[in-house]
């Protein structure tokens, strides 16, 4: 198709991006400040964390003077304050001072920046209402830039059509209103591309709902993706269509079946589509993290670029091109982080951390100690013993918890906030979370990079 530019599907390499080195001078009232500030960092927890001169300046990312991100000597990754100094982020999603039932009243209870300091939180997450901004904490803002043009709705698809030939101007205009204005606030640790993406990727719990190449040829032709799509499948069998549907063990007689099969919520699952999938994934998502990671250094060269925040895990193919020189920072589901045995491409901030889940909470297969606790004390064992392993993993550079408030109908204490409705402290959580945070540097500095340690699966 004339103007997509798809690149050759083999080739599967992130391409080198040019940083941008445009530099918006704007002032604004929640953006730009005059000085920094100080704020909680690694060196008020634990001498031992690195020094200012014990980093490698060689491999940081980032501009002096606002956060970036190095290795230390010891090959593990930390985020630099705007001073230099070494800061593990431990950050909340969603904090908000109004009230959970809207309208804009106070929520009840002490205020949350206060409550943040008391749990060793030193930084704010992406949502909420402004909660911590101008108070000495850092904080963490996302771009959105699935509101910037044509938008890729569908069961467990949320995604910017970023095939549209007229999309690296809508995202440029879009950051530029978005991120100008904050340049030169040294608060801000840096950017999310998006805080509610979906990669629809293949899931166990719905095995046969249509992933995300079956859904983008499923498309209206008047998206760009549409296009885009059947020209990169059909490149990879020759352009035929009867070879296309021999390697993935289906008869198309024509493009409108695989959209009724979508339709119908009949999911293709051959080994063949699935490489498929895999391929298109990883080029619409090397687009992606291109294409967002331009637009908003050209709006602001200063600060650390992110990635992207998903509804769930986002799987492999998405993670391998969420990477430098278009990501600095990784944002990754805390279930996907890797284990410390694999080789990890650069730092990653651990992202929507929690453990109300059945997988913390519901009992072992086996008879043993375990199985004697109640739920609760599982779910609390196996958190603190994931979080832990995360804090030592040699790549992570923080940690965010998932939100702050629980959500409507959630039942403690098996609900996910720090918060509940009623504004009581979820104290199932934050006690906690609080021995954790004091901790954190300590953790990660007594193993040293390469010791076996267990993913973060309980």
């Amino acid at each position: 198709m004339a103007g997509v530019g798809l690149r050759k599907p083999a080739d599967v390499r992130s391409p080198v991006h040019r940083r941008c080195a445009v530099h918006c001078a704007l002032s604004f009232s929640q953006g730009a400040t005059k000085a920094p500030r100080p704020m909680a960092h690694a060196n008020d927890a634990s001498s031992s964390v690195p020094a200012a001169g014990e980093f490698r300046r060689a491999a940081a990312r980032g501009v002096p003077g606002f956060f970036r991100t190095a290795p230390d000597g010891a090959g593990r990754w930390w985020l630099l304050d705007p001073q230099d100094r070494a800061f593990f982020c431990k950050a909340v999603n969603d904090v908000r001072t109004t009230s959970a039932e809207g309208g804009g009243e106070p929520a009840p209870g002490p205020d949350p920046v206060t409550r943040l300091r008391q749990w060793g939180f030193n930084a704010v997450g992406c949502g909420g209402d402004g909660a911590g901004r101008a108070a000495g904490l850092a904080l963490i803002a996302a771009v959105n830039f699935c509101d910037a043009g044509p938008l890729i709705h569908a069961p467990g698809a949320r995604l910017p059509d970023v095939f549209a030939p007229d999309w690296p101007q809508r995202a440029a205009e879009y950051a530029f209103a978005r991120c100008a204005l904050w340049a030169t606030n040294p608060d801000l640790i840096g950017w999310v591309t998006d805080d509610d993406l979906a990669w629809a990727q293949p899931r166990v719990d719905a095995p046969t709902r249509p992933t995300l190449l079956q859904i983008c040829l499923s498309l209206e032709p008047g998206h760009a993706t549409y296009h885009a799509a059947w020209e990169f499948t059909l490149a990879l069998h020759g352009g035929k269509l009867a070879a296309l549907a021999r390697a993935w063990g289906v008869p198309l007689v024509n493009r409108e079946v695989v959209r009724e099969l979508t339709r119908t919520e009949q999911g293709l699952v051959s080994r063949g589509y699935a490489r498929d999938c895999a391929r298109w994934t990883r080029e619409f998502a090397r687009r992606y993290f291109a294409s967002t990671a331009a637009a908003i250094r050209a709006a602001d060269a200063n600060h650390l670029v992110l990635g992207a925040r998903s509804d769930g895990p986002a799987g492999e193919s998405v993670r391998a091109e969420s990477v430098y020189p278009a990501v600095d920072v990784a944002l990754v589901d805390w279930s996907e982080l890797p284990a410390a045995g694999e080789l990890a491409p650069g730092p990653v901030l651990a992202g929507d951390v929690g453990w109300a889940q059945e997988n913390f909470h519901a009992a072992p297969a086996t008879v043993g100690r375990a199985s004697r606790l109640t739920a609760v004390e599982r779910m609390l064992r196996r958190g603190r013993g994931a979080l832990e392993r995360a804090a030592r993993h040699p790549a992570v550079v923080g940690y965010v918890w998932r939100q702050w408030l629980d959500e409507p109908g959630g039942q403690p204490p098996f609900a996910r906030g720090l918060v509940h409705r009623n504004g009581a402290e979820a104290r199932e959580h934050t006690e906690l979370l609080a021995e954790f945070n004091r901790r954190a540097e300590a953790l990660r500095c007594a193993v040293r990079p390469g010791l076996a340690v267990a993913t973060i699966s309980p």
